[in-house]
């Protein structure tokens, strides 16, 4: 990196929430003290979806807690760094108030990139590729504008509550309390590795594709030019990935 080239960051699937408060706020202490590290180099930073392991937005209500990432947050939006948060499928009704009050860009369909000539391809990982007919099913039930505005007739405690104790519920959460990651793959298994290779058929010239969703810390090539990248997760792997200009890595936070 030159001396005026800045970083790049990218990370992903924090759950914050899960598997209970104290679990969650020892997380969100580390994953504040890791934004801080970065933000003196940083040029954008990514976070690739599932921020919380449960986000509703009622029109005047949001989810308690998590003052410290959102502060955060807020502070480097406001030294002119772009923040961009990928809605993921736990955070999918995230809808303008992280826009309108802190200033971050926000995404829920992949997005390319051009960043000193590597071309990405950026995007959360669910529902891509093949398989998973279930989820991508109960996705379009997520993203039904009349189902978002049914639930949001219930009352912000017991919306938030029922969110809440299915979170508590999940593989997601198991897996923060035992701290123990059982997320096992072979890359020519993988769905995403798939969904990559689809797209190249069609356009050779990305460099870079970038997901989270599948918590695995994964760099693999695709071909002589394009690898893929999957950044793990910060329940278990606490991972992230950072391009210098000229290379993407991807490391550990401590």
């Amino acid at each position: 990196m030159s001396a005026h080239q800045k970083n790049i960051y990218f990370a992903s699937d924090f759950h914050l929430g899960v598997p209970d408060h104290d679990s969650s706020l020892q997380r969100e202490k580390k994953l504040v003290a890791w934004l801080d590290t970065i933000k003196k180099d940083a040029a954008e930073v990514f976070l690739m979806g599932d921020v919380f392991d449960f986000w509703f937005e009622y029109k005047t209500v949001i989810p308690k807690g998590y003052v410290r990432l959102l502060g955060k947050l807020a502070e480097i939006v406001d030294s002119g760094i772009p923040v961009h948060v990928f809605r993921g499928n736990h955070d999918i009704w995230a809808f303008d108030y992280l826009n309108k009050e802190i200033g971050i860009q926000l995404h829920r369909k992949p997005d390319i990139r051009t960043f000193n000539s590597k071309k990405f391809y950026l995007a959360h990982g669910d529902g891509l590729g093949p398989g998973d007919n279930g989820y991508k099913l109960l996705k379009k039930v997520f993203e039904n504008k009349v189902n978002q505005w049914l639930f949001r007739w219930l009352h912000p405690d017991i919306g938030t509550r029922m969110g809440l104790y299915f979170s508590h519920k999940s593989r997601i959460a198991n897996i923060a309390r035992e701290q123990k990651n059982d997320f096992k793959i072979t890359v020519e298994d993988e769905m995403l590795y798939h969904y990559c290779q689809s797209i190249l058929k069609e356009d050779k010239s990305f460099d870079y594709f970038i997901f989270g969703h599948r918590h695995i810390a994964l760099n693999h090539p695709l071909n002589d030019k394009s690898r893929l990248l999957i950044l793990g997760d910060w329940v278990t792997n606490f991972t992230y990935a950072v391009f210098d200009g000229d290379t993407l890595s991807l490391k550990r936070f401590e």
